[in-house]
């Protein structure tokens, strides 16, 4: 039976049904076993499900010019028969696509595409687009929450706060929120998007998951973007970006925005 290690590079291809059927059976004997790698197998279902449903949506997030490189490397994998032609891209962000990821392309469409090479095409997009940068962080907020839901992972304040500490170097102090009984820690984490790691601290506001991201050295103008039903408040503080998502017909966002505004720095 594989151990969790070799677990974490079969996910995405067992979620996708592309694995040989000994392996198959050998990734599903394990999970059967592993409460952990289960969450990770539940994550990545969670994603794909919420692309293949926000496929629309999706179209209207990306900037027209990462479009156009899309539909190139799609029209590359049709024409290329020996293997992927990768188009120029950053150096920490350039990684091979499969055959697999190549056939891929064209049946889900430029929108699924955008995340489905998120590794290699994201990383240009989220600095100039916000709905970009919106659409990857609320699909962590899903895969976060639902994680933890599976997992019942709890931290406190100051778990939270050591951890921001250790991850980041950011001596952040959490807000008071003994006078906000409609509002609790759940955890935090460090999480992965187009430009690198985000320190994601995760709360419930009325019982309803809200995240508040931490993007390091990217100041952003503040506005407000809705996307996949949620809304993401986005301001800066010096260096610092900061994204709140909730949903946005569930959590009353002013109050928590003004809370976190006030208190994180």
């Amino acid at each position: 039976m594989p151990d969790c290690s070799r677990i974490d590079a079969l996910v995405t291809p067992f979620v996708d049904g592309e694995l040989p059927e000994s392996e198959t059976q050998a990734v599903a004997g394990h999970l059967s076993a592993c409460p952990v790698c289960r969450a990770k197998v539940a994550a990545e279902q969670s994603i794909r499900a919420l692309m293949q449903q926000r496929r629309r949506d999706l179209c209207g997030c990306a900037p027209s010019a990462l479009k156009s490189r899309c539909a190139r490397l799609a029209s590359s994998s049709r024409s290329d028969a020996q293997g992927p032609r990768v188009l120029p891209m950053p150096a920490r962000a350039q990684r091979p696509l499969s055959t697999t990821w190549r056939t891929r392309l064209m049946p889900l469409g430029i929108a699924a595409a955008l995340f489905l090479v998120v590794g290699t095409l994201v990383y240009q997009a989220t600095g100039s687009s916000s709905r970009v940068l919106a659409a990857e962080l609320t699909a962590d907020h899903e895969k976060c929450f639902r994680m933890n839901k599976l997992l019942g992972t709890h931290d406190t304040a100051a778990g939270v706060e050591a951890a921001m500490s250790r991850g980041f170097g950011w001596q952040m102090r959490m807000p008071d929120i003994s006078s906000h009984r409609d509002i609790s820690v759940v955890g935090s984490r460090p999480c992965l998007y187009g430009e690198g790691t985000t320190a994601h601290i995760m709360f419930t506001q009325n019982g309803e998951p809200v995240s508040l991201f931490m993007l390091s050295r990217r100041p952003r103008a503040e506005e407000v973007v809705e996307v996949f039903g949620h809304q993401c408040r986005i301001w800066s503080e010096g260096d610092r970006t900061f994204v709140l998502v909730a949903r946005a017909s569930t959590v009353p966002l002013d109050q928590m925005a003004a809370l976190m505004r006030t208190t994180i720095k």
